[in-house]
C-alpha cells in the first residue's frame, strides 16, 4: 500500500477492480476480459462449479478466484479487495457481471478520488450515477431523510457528497477501507453496499456521488408496473434478504434513525407489492415474512434451504 493515499500526497493511485460472478454467462466473461485490457482485474466466482480461469474463458490477465460455492456478495468483495491490497492497490472499483463500464467511467473514478485526496479530504469510496435501460432513467444519488429519502439529480462537475452509493461502480480508497473494516459477510447480500458506506460515515469518511459519470447497471430482475410506476423485481430468495437485513440494520444503534424510518414507511408497500404483483405471490410473502423473521432472531448469513 502506497503512503499517501488518506494524506492526499501527489502519487497516481494505482487501481485495480473487482468483478463478482455467479453463474456467468459469455457476456459476462467477455466483459470481465475487456476489463482486464484496461487494469488490473480480479475476478471472484461464486459459483457452486469448480473451474480453472480457462475452463471459464477468462483471458490469463485476469486474476481469478473461484469459490466453489455461493458465499455472498459481501464475502466475495471481501476477498478481491484483501487480493488488491495484498498487490500494492491504493483503490478498487467493484463491479456486478452485469455492469457494463465505460473508459471514461474507468479513468474518471481513479482521477476524481485522487484529486479528493490531494485536497486532503477523508473520502472513502466515489461513485457514478446509474442507468437501467429496463427503468427508463438515470437513478438520483441520495441522502437519508426522515420518512422519506432524499434524491439529488446528478448533474454538473462537482462530486456531491451523498449517504451511500451501490457498490457496483464504486472506486474505493483502499486507506480507508483498511480503517473502516471489510464488508459485513454476516449480511450475506443486500444492503451491504449501504451498511459500509454508514460505517465509512460514521469513521468521518466522505461518500461521494460523481454526477457526470454514468454506470449502465440492471437494478434486480425485469421491472414490475405497479399503479403506472416501474419498480425492480427480485427473486423470493433475494426478498427474503432484503427484508431480513432492512430489520437487522434497524436494529443496530450506528444505523441512522433517518434511514430507519424511510424502511420503516417502504415495509407495507414492498409487502403489498411483492404479495400481489409477483409470481408466486405466496412465495415471495413467505420469503418476506421469514426475512423479518429472522432479522428479528438475529439469523445472518446464508439461508440453509431444505
Amino acid at each position: 500500500m502506497h503512503g499517501g493515499a488518506l494524506s492526499g500526497d501527489l502519487y497516481t493511485l494505482r487501481t485495480g477492480a473487482v468483478v463478482v460472478f455467479y453463474n456467468p454467462d459469455s457476456a459476462c466473461i467477455a466483459r470481465a476480459n475487456r476489463l482486464a485490457e484496461v487494469m488490473h482485474c480480479v475476478v471472484v466466482d461464486n459459483s457452486p462449479s469448480v473451474r480453472t480461469s480457462s475452463e471459464v474463458g477468462l483471458s490469463a490477465a485476469v486474476s481469478y478466484l473461484p469459490n466453489g460455492a455461493n458465499l455472498g456478495i459481501a464475502t466475495a468483495i471481501n476477498q478481491g479487495v484483501a487480493s488488491l491490497i495484498d498487490a500494492g492497490f491504493d483503490a478498487a472499483i467493484l463491479f456486478d457481471q452485469d455492469s457494463e463500464p465505460s473508459r471514461q467511467l474507468l479513468d474518471g473514478l481513479p482521477r476524481l478520488l485522487e484529486e479528493a485526496l490531494r485536497r486532503h479530504e477523508r473520502v472513502a469510496l466515489i461513485g457514478p450515477a446509474y442507468e437501467d435501460l429496463r427503468l427508463g432513467d438515470v437513478a438520483p444519488f441520495v441522502r437519508f431523510g426522515y420518512l422519506k429519502l432524499r434524491r439529488i439529480p446528478p448533474v454538473g462537475v462537482t462530486p456531491i457528497d451523498v449517504d451511500f452509493l451501490i457498490s457496483s461502480g464504486s472506486c474505493i480508497n483502499l486507506a480507508a477501507w483498511q480503517e473502516v473494516g471489510p464488508m459485513d459477510d454476516a449480511l450475506f447480500i443486500d444492503f451491504v453496499d449501504l451498511e459500509w458506506c454508514i460505517r465509512a460515515r460514521a469513521k468521518g469518511f466522505a461518500v461521494l456521488g460523481a454526477p457526470e459519470l454514468r454506470l449502465a447497471h440492471e437494478l434486480g430482475g425485469e421491472p414490475v408496473r405497479v399503479l403506472g410506476r416501474l419498480y425492480p423485481s427480485h427473486s423470493p430468495l433475494r426478498h427474503y434478504y432484503l427484508f431480513r437485513n432492512a430489520v437487522a440494520l434497524i436494529k443496530r444503534s450506528y444505523v441512522p434513525c433517518t434511514w430507519k424510518s424511510t424502511e420503516l414507511i417502504k415495509f407495507p408497500f414492498r409487502l403489498a407489492i411483492y404479495g400481489l404483483f409477483l409470481q408466486p405471490r405466496l412465495g415471495h410473502l413467505r420469503m418476506a415474512l421469514t426475512g423479518i423473521w429472522h432479522g428479528l432472531i438475529g439469523r445472518m448469513g446464508a439461508l440453509e434451504q431444505h
